[in-house]
């Protein structure tokens, strides 16, 4: 077989860009610190990683709506702790005003306390965030859900709960509605002696209490006095109820902000281990990249050795 000068050239050229390039190739490795840079690179560990980064993404974005959740749910706690501290003062008030030696002026003193735990109640539930939405008004948050008119104080509000997904397979409610915290007691809740429905707004009963103690008693029959002392007994009762929906509710949170932090935990490892594999497919050995890069630059320096001394072998220059 007959090889001529220009093969040898072709194929001693061919070795340094072969050379070259492979050399280039650990370059750029050592420069990204990545192993797969293109997906030409490794197809199977490039198909991986995109698939790995869609869950990397995914994990980052539910940490994200945990951190609002959480905001949301200890900013309704904090407001429902001082609605509990209210209604306990408002029970406080309405046991004092069944004592019967209580004077007509005594008991309208009463009422203008109860009305002013009435008036910081009605605030507490228009409450609002960071951002100016109303916390109770489910997702008609930017209408103040609770008004106070002529008939008394009725909700405005949306009837369905702000719920937030917070792991692929848990969705909580992070923000309660007026109602359901206001105007519901609990399946175990007192009931009426009459056999009538009990009570279920809050502030319902407070004006009914407040009317019945700003009402003179010294000029009222005794059957009068019995239907005012009903009225505060049934208060009584209902502010009982009005309580115990409110600590549970609070209990719900409290549930919810533990399963919060338990979720952030599993996350945070979840998202350590997304990491680690993602490492194992992309990210360079440094010291096989290393060694691999300074014998591929030893080989390239070979190939123009090798191409320098080929150029002194023609036919031509033989002859000389």
């Amino acid at each position: 077989m007959r090889i001529s000068t220009q093969m040898m050239y072709d194929q001693t050229m061919r070795g340094v860009t072969n050379a070259q390039s492979a050399w280039l190739g650990y370059g750029e490795q050592m420069s990204t610190g990545l192993r797969v840079n293109r997906p030409s690179d490794d197809p199977v560990a490039a198909s991986q990683a995109v698939v790995l980064s869609q869950a990397q993404s995914q994990t980052s974005q539910y940490a994200l709506a945990r951190t609002f959740a959480t905001q949301k749910v200890s900013l309704e706690e904090n407001v429902l702790s001082q609605v509990t501290t209210a209604i306990q003062t408002a029970q406080e008030k309405i046991v004092y005003a069944g004592n019967g030696t209580l004077s007509d002026d005594d008991r309208a003193s009463l009422a203008t306390e109860l009305s002013g735990i009435r008036d910081q109640l009605l605030n507490l539930a228009n409450s609002t965030d960071g951002n100016g939405r109303y916390i109770f008004a489910g997702y008609k948050t930017e209408t103040a859900p609770f008004t106070d008119g002529a008939d008394g104080v009725s909700y405005d509000g949306g009837n369905t709960a702000i719920t937030q997904s917070v792991d692929a397979s848990r969705t909580m409610t992070i923000g309660h509605t007026g109602t359901q915290v206001f105007n519901t007691i609990t399946s175990n809740a007192l009931a009426e002696p009459d056999k009538t429905d009990p009570e279920t707004d809050l502030f319902k009963m407070l004006d009914t209490a407040i009317a019945a103690l700003n009402t003179p008693a010294e000029d009222l029959d005794d059957d009068k006095k019995a239907e005012l002392t009903a009225v505060i007994d049934k208060t009584n009762r209902g502010l009982k109820n009005s309580l115990n929906n409110v600590l549970t509710v609070r209990s719900e949170l409290g549930t919810q902000l533990n399963e919060l932090s338990a979720l952030d935990s599993l996350g945070d490892d979840r998202a350590v281990d997304q990491k680690t594999q993602m490492s194992s497919l992309v990210d360079v050995d440094w010291n096989s990249t290393i060694s691999s890069y300074t014998m591929q630059q030893a080989a390239l320096q070979a190939a123009y050795k090798a191409f320098t001394d080929m150029q002194g072998m023609s036919l031509f220059q033989l002859n000389k």
